[in-house]
């Protein structure tokens, strides 16, 4: 589970922010919303509001690069253009096996003789909370190559080690964990996290998940048809017909197989044959799904699979827009799934702009509403829990909704547009 995300210097953030989803237990209210382990107590959802271009999609761009350079891939580092430095810092705190985790690192992007100078720094602390209520850091290793400090538990021969490696890739990459058992052990719970995040873009979800359900996940396909159909869009059932000849689906057809196609052309057909499969119920009469179904319906059933895999196994499910093209109450709904006492290890964290989920009523604490905004010198990453009833009148009673239109609390956009009418060339027609 995820419990804090740091960025600093990062696409639009030149300065440091941080989403923290470790629960204020001085709220209350909806205690089914926040799982508790080893004494730490961890949001099962979150939701961040703003004005477009105010950092949303950076927060998970962020969350994506920290879990590509946790996996050994080619790693998106890109500094704030508007700063000279070249430095980007990424730091995540996680529970991974009942443990929990503090992992910091920057990456360099100015170049020193041709090449970028790299991972300059990283470190790896263990959290534990004791019987009074205090956190305990234990530091596992720093590689800080900017100050030449090189420390691994106090293990000497490690900590030579990491003063001699690259900074081409993180330690856990370029030390040998067949002959250093640590480095495995760390590597293996890095890893694993990173693994358990999923991140998806609701302008741009991809199908072949739900389709690879359909057709060989009996372990999920039954929920996830289960999830489409209850989210009330006129579907009795929905599948995927592997003999087009006998499905009877209106609008699907068998297309007579090129001969000795391409590769790419053959994985295209494949492709594009999966989608035009995809066969939605409605009142008893089959129909392509493809050339039948909404946007919205589409979005639903590619999400679909996502949603059930990640409550089922316990990942954490990061989307951008959550609620673009659904209906108001279809988003709350899967909202309410995260957030209910069933689930206890499955997180949602989603950016939205849908002004009905600012509900403390119904559906969220405090704590689980954030707001990403901007100014002219810096970018900001805040909580709802931040504003209080006596300075700003923010009870769980209160009309958010009235509260963010009104501007109190912050991240909203304010067009100004009457300026477009006002010009001379179009109110004459452009004579």
């Amino acid at each position: 589970m995820l419990l804090k995300v740091r960025v600093d210097n990062f696409l639009v953030y030149s300065n440091d922010v941080e989403l923290s989803l470790i629960a204020d237990m001085r709220i209350k209210r909806f205690a089914d919303n926040v799982y508790e382990n080893m004494g730490f107590n961890v949001l099962k959802s979150v939701c961040v509001y703003g004005a477009n271009n105010s950092g949303k999609t950076c927060l998970v761009r962020a969350i994506n690069s920290i879990k590509n350079v946790l996996l050994g891939l080619v790693a998106e580092v890109p500094s704030n253009i508007f700063r000279e430095d070249k430095v980007c810092s990424f730091g995540i705190t996680f529970m991974e096996s009942d443990r929990v985790f503090d992992y910091d690192f920057k990456y360099d992007s100015a170049l020193s003789n041709g090449y970028k100078r790299g991972f300059v720094y990283e470190c790896l602390k263990e959290l534990t909370i004791d019987a009074h209520k205090n956190t305990l850091i234990k530091e596992l290793f720093i590689r800080d190559a900017t100050n030449g400090i090189y420390r691994f538990q106090e293990d000497d021969e490690l900590s030579k080690v990491l003063s001699l490696v690259s900074n081409d890739n993180i330690l856990i990459y370029t030390v040998n964990a067949a002959i250093h058992s640590q480095i495995g052990e760390y590597k293996e719970i890095l890893r694993k996290f990173a693994d358990s995040i999923i991140l998806l873009d609701m302008n741009n979800i991809p199908i072949n998940r739900t389709i690879d359900v359909l057709k060989n996940n009996e372990k999920i396909k039954e929920k996830t048809v289960e999830l489409i159909c209850l989210a009330d869009l006129d579907i009795d059932d929905f599948l995927y017909y592997v003999d087009n000849s006998k499905s009877g689906a209106i609008g699907i057809t068998n297309e007579e197989e090129a001969p000795n196609p391409r590769e790419d052309v053959l994985k295209l057909k494949v492709a594009i044959g999966d989608m035009l499969r995809l066969t939605s119920v409605h009142k008893g009469k089959p129909v392509q799904s493809f050339s039948f179904d909404s946007t919205g319906t589409k979005k639903i059933v590619a999400i679909a699979s996502y949603i059930i895999e990640a409550l089922e196994t316990g990942k954490t499910l990061v989307v951008d827009e959550l609620d673009s093209s659904l209906h108001f109450k279809l988003t709350r709904a899967l909202v309410a799934l995260f957030n209910n006492d069933l689930n206890v290890r499955a997180q949602l964290i989603f950016t939205a702009h849908d002004a009905t989920l600012l509900d403390c009523k119904k559906l969220f604490r405090k704590d689980q509403i954030w707001f990403a905004s901007k100014d002219k010198d810096n970018e900001y990453l805040y909580s709802l829990a931040d504003f209080t009833a006596k300075e700003n009148g923010i009870r769980a009673e209160t009309r958010l909704m009235d509260k963010y239109n009104a501007g109190v609390l912050g991240a909203i956009p304010e067009p100004d547009f009457i300026s477009v009418l006002l010009n001379e060339s179009i109110s004459n027609g452009g004579n």
